[in-house]
């Protein structure tokens, strides 16, 4: 049995970690509200930005248009990007975009494909680097520092563009936590380049209206703007969904682990009392058999 000192040092080292957990908590909440707010204001335009691109995307004819429009033709090299945070104590946040990210590499490996791996956050380069280290081709950390900002999901575009460019892979995928709520968060896989073909109920109003658009200035000089930028919207809205999914996993985790540590709190002031009142008990028999042996 452990001395009552030791009961005591136990319980003041629990003690500490509890208020370093519960301030975490109120910081991640203070933090959760403002990227909570961005990455809810970010998704109509990005997904309206998405499905336009789409449907220009279906209106060309196989192998004609843009390549960030059309692709390359083919799809034997996969970039796929996996975007993590850079700290950890955030619960199962890192893990379950590493695991997502995991099984579309095997799956795409299984089927012949060559894969490249671009990593943007510590904690996935680092998981990603003990099976597929050979995949990794690029890694950006610290990005967001102090705020998160569009010209972070730039700085990612421009290098995937030129990847791109030189030719380095031929469809771009990127693996991200969508924001639901505090408490749950949804692993996603979206591919960037090319947009993927609309959907037929999503295609068929536009059809249906037949509606004719004339472009100003032409319709090539407007892509070549527009389609560079779109990869930067989606890009920064997967930014916004990973900050606020990382709030809101922190947030949860360090409640969770607030309320286990008053629980082991309470468990080792029992196991103290239970050891004091066995020794107050122990003493009292001893002075009470020295008497009666007296």
């Amino acid at each position: 049995m452990p001395s009552l000192k030791t009961f005591r040092l136990r319980i003041r080292s629990v003690q500490s970690t509890q208020k370093i957990t519960k301030a975490m908590k109120m910081v991640a909440a203070a933090k959760l509200r403002r990227a909570q707010e961005q990455a809810t204001a970010a998704r109509p335009y990005a997904e309206a930005m998405d499905k336009i691109l789409a449907s220009l995307g279906a209106s060309f004819k196989s192998g004609t248009g843009p390549r960030l429009l059309a692709g390359t033709g083919s799809d034997k090299v996969h970039l796929l990007i996996v975007t993590t945070g850079d700290r950890g104590l955030c619960g199962g946040f890192n893990s379950t975009i590493v695991r997502e990210a995991r099984r579309n590499i095997r799956a795409l490996v299984a089927e012949g494909k060559t894969v490249k791996i671009f990593c943007v956050g510590r904690k996935g380069r680092d998981q990603l680097r003990r099976d597929f280290g050979s995949m990794i081709v690029e890694t950006m950390t610290d990005l967001g520092r102090p705020r998160l900002s569009f010209g972070d999901a730039q700085q990612i575009a421009t290098r995937v563009m030129e990847m791109f460019d030189a030719g380095e892979f031929d469809v771009a995928s990127v693996v991200f936590n969508r924001f639901k709520s505090a408490m749950t968060q949804i692993v996603t896989t979206q591919q960037l380049i090319p947009p993927p073909a609309p959907e037929a109920s999503t295609a068929a109003p536009a059809a249906a209206g037949g509606a004719i658009y004339e472009f100003e200035p032409d319709e090539g000089e407007i892509l070549a703007d527009l389609l560079p930028r779109n990869l930067a919207v989606q890009i920064f809205r997967v930014l916004l969904e990973n900050s606020a999914s990382f709030y809101g996993s922190q947030m949860t985790a360090m409640d969770n682990a607030s309320r286990n540590a008053g629980d082991v709190i309470k468990k080792l002031t029992l196991q103290m009392n239970r050891s004091r009142q066995a020794s107050i008990t122990k003493e009292l028999i001893e002075i009470i058999s020295g008497a009666e042996a007296i």
